[in-house]
C-alpha cells in the first residue's frame, strides 16, 4: 500500500474529528501467554488503517484546532541488542516512508508530547476540549494497562475532561466499510492464495486421511506464497464434525461416502480472504448429498445476485433464511419452512477486510466499496451431512461482483476434478 493512501485515510478522519481535539490511537503491544512466552502480536487494525505500520508499542497522536492540524507518530528507538533477539524495528526514516508521516518521535517522547498539548502556557494548540480514544476492547499499550485504563488515568490527570472523552472506533470502523481499489486489489490477492490451497486440498482428497492432513496441505501451501498468511484458525470437518460451524478439532479420519466441509482463508499485508468449500470424500456426491448441496449453491447464487447497494445485512440474510425455508420444505427436508433454523443457524453475511469478520455497522445499507461474504448452509445432524458455500462478494454501483468466482464450486466440476486428479 503506497503512503498517499494512508494520508488520505487520515485526511478523511481528521474531517469527522471536533476542532481542538486530540485523538491518540495506539498499535497495542504483545500479550503474555505463559511464564516468559508471549502471544505473536498482532497490531490494532485502526492503527494500521491509518499508518501502514505493524511495530508494536507505536502510538499516532493527531491533534486538530480549527485553523491547523498537526500529526505525530511515535516508535520504538532502534537497539541493536534488541534486534538480536527479536529482529529488526523500523527506523524514524522507514516509518516516515511507510506511513507518509513527518513527525516521527520516539515512544519514550510521548507522554511528555501528551503532557505538553495540555499545558496552555506551553502549547499553541489552546484547550483540548475532546480527547478521542479507541476504546476497542483489549487493546493493551502496557502489559497490564488497556485502552480502558488509559483513559481512566487521563481523567485523573485531566478532569476537565470528563465528558469529553470518545471512542474513535465507530469513526474509523465506519471508513473501513467502504474499501479503496488497493485494499480491493489486496483482498483479491488473498482469495487467490486461498484458492491455490483449496486446489491442493482436493489434490490430496481421498478416504483414509485425516482432517489434520487436509488442515497441513492447505496451510503449507498457503505459507509457501510470498507474504500470505493463514488468515484464522482453519476448519476441516469430515462427516457429521461438518454440522459444527466452528468444528475445533481437526482430529477425524475421512471416510468413503462421507463429505468433508472447510472454512478457510489466506491473508495477505493484513486482508484477508474467507471462504468455504465443501468435497465429497470419495470423489463423488450421493444423491441426498448432492440434492442438500445444490440447495445450498442454489442459494449461494440467488444471494449473490441479489446483492446490491441499499441492502442490509440483515435484508441479505432474510432472503436467504426464504429461500433455503422454500426449497428444504418443497424437497421434503423440513417439516415446516419455520423448522428452517434447526438446520441453518447462522446469518449468510458478514463484512471482510483486515479482519476476518471485518468492523462495521451492520445496521447500515450496503454501498459501493463494501466487501462483504456469502456463506448459505445446511446442517442435517441426523444424517451427518454439513453443507457451506462461502464467496467473498463486492458490492459494485448497481449491484455486486464475486471475487471468489473462480474457486470451483459447481457438482460437475468437484467430482471431474476429484475423479481426474
Amino acid at each position: 500500500m503506497h503512503k498517499n493512501e494512508y494520508r488520505r485515510r487520515r485526511r478523511e478522519l481528521i474531517s469527522l474529528l471536533n476542532d481542538d481535539s486530540l485523538a491518540i490511537i495506539f498499535s497495542g503491544v504483545e500479550k503474555k501467554s505463559s511464564a516468559d512466552q508471549t502471544y505473536p502480536f498482532e497490531v490494532n487494525r485502526n492503527f494500521y488503517y491509518l499508518t501502514g505500520i505493524a511495530q508494536e508499542n507505536s502510538v499516532l497522536v493527531i491533534v486538530k484546532t480549527a485553523l491547523e492540524c498537526h500529526e505525530y507518530l511515535f516508535i520504538d528507538e532502534k537497539d541493536p541488542t534488541i534486534e538480536k533477539w527479536t529482529g529488526y524495528k523500523l527506523s524514524i526514516e522507514d516509518a516516515r516512508e511507510l506511513s507518509g508521516l513527518d513527525n516521527v518521535l520516539l515512544t519514550s517522547s510521548f507522554e511528555g508530547k501528551i503532557n505538553s498539548l495540555f499545558d496552555a502556557s506551553g502549547s499553541h494548540f489552546g484547550s483540548i476540549k475532546t480527547l478521542y480514544l479507541d476504546l476497542d476492547k483489549e487493546i493493551k499499550i502496557q502489559e497490564a494497562t488497556s485502552t480502558h485504563e488509559y483513559q481512566k488515568s487521563m481523567l485523573e490527570s485531566h478532569p476537565e475532561l470528563k465528558d469529553a472523552v470518545v471512542d474513535i472506533f465507530p469513526l474509523i470502523a465506519r471508513m473501513r466499510m467502504k474499501k479503496s481499489k488497493e485494499e480491493i486489489a489486496l483482498i483479491k490477492e488473498a482469495i487467490k492464495t486461498t484458492e491455490i490451497g483449496l486446489l491442493n486440498v482436493l489434490k490430496e482428497l481421498s478416504p483414509g486421511r485425516y482432517e489434520y492432513n487436509l488442515r497441513n496441505v492447505f496451510e503449507f501451501n498457503v505459507k509457501e506464497v510470498s507474504d500470505a498468511k493463514i488468515a484464522f484458525p482453519s476448519i476441516v470437518a469430515g462427516g457429521k464434525n461438518g454440522v459444527i460451524l466452528h468444528y475445533p478439532s481437526a482430529s477425524s479420519s475421512l471416510k468413503d461416502g462421507e463429505l468433508v466441509l472447510l472454512d478457510v482463508g489466506a491473508s495477505y499485508e493484513f486482508y484477508n480472504g474467507d471462504i468455504s468449500r465443501t468435497y465429497p470424500i470419495g470423489g463423488k456426491f450421493s444423491p441426498l448429498q448432492k440434492q442438500i448441496y445444490e440447495i445450498v449453491l442454489g442459494c449461494n447464487k440467488a444471494t449473490i445476485k441479489f446483492m446490491r447497494p441499499g441492502l442490509t445485512l440483515k435484508e441479505i440474510n432474510d432472503f436467504a433464511t426464504n429461500y433455503l425455508a422454500e426449497e428444504c420444505f418443497a424437497q421434503g427436508l423440513i417439516e415446516s419452512k419455520d423448522a428452517i433454523r434447526d438446520v441453518y443457524y447462522h446469518s449468510v453475511s458478514h463484512h471482510l477486510g483486515l479482519d476476518v469478520h471485518d468492523v462495521g455497522d451492520r445496521s447500515l445499507p450496503l454501498e459501493e466499496g463494501n466487501v462483504i461474504t456469502c456463506e448459505p448452509g445446511l446442517y442435517f445432524k441426523k444424517y451427518g451431512i454439513g453443507v457451506r458455500i462461502e464467496d467473498d462478494i463486492l458490492i459494485t454501483a448497481d449491484g455486486s461482483l464475486n471475487l471468489s468466482s473462480d474457486i470451483i464450486k459447481e457438482v460437475a466440476d468437484i467430482e471431474r476434478f476429484l475423479i481426474s486428479k
